[in-house]
C-alpha cells in the first residue's frame, strides 16, 4: 500500500512521494539521514511532517544545514512533528536554509 512518505538525504534533499517502502525514495549513492510521513496543510500553508521510517528513524536535523527541496513546494513552511512529549516541533523553514530546486 503506497503512503506519503518522506526522506532526508545526508546531502540536504527532502524526497517525497507516495510509496510503499522509504528506501523507494532514494537514487543511487543516497545516504538517508531519516524520513517519516507528510500531509499537506493547505489552511496554514504548510507541510507537515511526522513520524519516523522503520528502517531509517527520525530525521537527523543536526546532521545537515540546508534542506534541499523540490520548487513545487515554494512558500510552504516545513515543519516536523515530534510524536514525544520531549521535543518542540522543529521548524525546518525557521532552522535551515531552504534552497529550492526544479530537479
Amino acid at each position: 500500500m503506497t503512503l506519503p512518505k518522506f526522506i532526508i538525504t545526508m546531502d540536504g534533499h527532502l524526497r517525497m512521494g507516495m510509496v510503499n517502502q522509504h528506501k523507494d525514495l532514494l537514487k543511487p549513492g543516497d545516504q538517508c539521514i531519516g524520513g517519516g510521513y507528510y500531509y499537506i496543510d493547505y489552511t496554514s500553508n504548510r507541510i507537515i511532517l511526522d513520524r519516523s521510517s522503520y528502517d531509517f528513524g527520525k530525521p537527523k536535523w543536526h546532521l545537515i544545514d540546508t534542506l534541499v527541496v523540490p520548487d513545487a513546494y515554494r512558500g510552504m513552511r516545513i515543519v516536523y512533528c515530534y510524536d514525544d512529549n520531549y521535543h518542540d516541533d522543529f521548524d525546518a523553514s525557521e532552522e535551515l536554509q531552504i534552497v529550492f530546486t526544479n530537479k
